[in-house]
């Protein structure tokens, strides 16, 4: 490929799908953003009433799936559903469906089929050491635990009666899954540049990331 693929990734509320969406838009790159490729999957096992573990079914109605990125929205079978995905029921259950290693398949050829032709950020926990091994540049987002449960706690406080306990324990678990799933666990590249998000605002996270492009001959 002659285009520029910048790589992002990081644990649940690290703040990767915020950044990296207004990096694209700060380089006039295409966003990526694959944990909403996979929370549209879990979003439509959910509306099927398909058990968590009928493995055969879900690789079933993700390989009879359409998924596309439209002006930084996420469609699903033709339907916006940006907002449907980020319900706390997801939240639940979408480390479940990422770890089946054909759900995952599915996902890295939609986007490598994305990136042929296009520079784009994306990000997700396994983009620079599995489905884009070889980007132009890294990131590992990350930052406290707590942190991570406060930002998910605020985004979620008006749409579920969930405590923040609950959500720092969500994130925990959903830490553990990701971390020892067989098919690409979340783990940092060797390669990639290590950010702290803790107690950083959007602007900062995005000031170190394009110093670190520029550092790397730009773009």
């Amino acid at each position: 490929m002659n285009n520029k693929v910048i790589a992002v990734d990081g644990p649940a509320g690290a703040g990767k799908s915020t950044v990296a969406k207004k990096l694209s838009e700060i380089i006039n790159f295409t966003y990526i953003d694959s944990g909403s490729m996979f929370r549209a999957i879990t979003l439509k096992v959910i509306k099927e009433g398909i058990e968590i573990d009928d493995i055969d079914r879900i690789i079933y109605y993700a390989n009879n799936s359409s998924i596309d990125f439209i002006n930084n929205n996420i469609y699903l079978d033709g339907v916006n559903v940006s907002n449907e995905i980020r319900d706390s029921l997801v939240n639940a259950k979408v480390s479940h469906i990422a770890k089946i290693p054909k759900i995952r398949e599915a996902i890295v050829i939609i986007q490598r089929r994305i990136a042929r032709n296009k520079n784009v950020v994306v990000d997700g926990r396994d983009i620079g050491t599995t489905v884009f091994p070889h980007a132009f540049i890294k990131f590992y987002l990350t930052a406290s635990v707590e942190e991570r449960a406060k930002r998910r706690y605020n985004e979620l406080v008006n749409k579920t009666q969930y405590s923040f306990e609950e959500v720092k324990n969500q994130i925990l678990s959903r830490d553990y899954i990701d971390s020892h799933r067989e098919a690409s666990p979340l783990k940092q590249a060797e390669d990639a540049i290590l950010i702290d998000t803790t107690g950083k605002n959007i602007d900062e996270v995005i000031t170190e990331l394009l110093y670190h492009i520029s550092m790397n001959g730009g773009i």
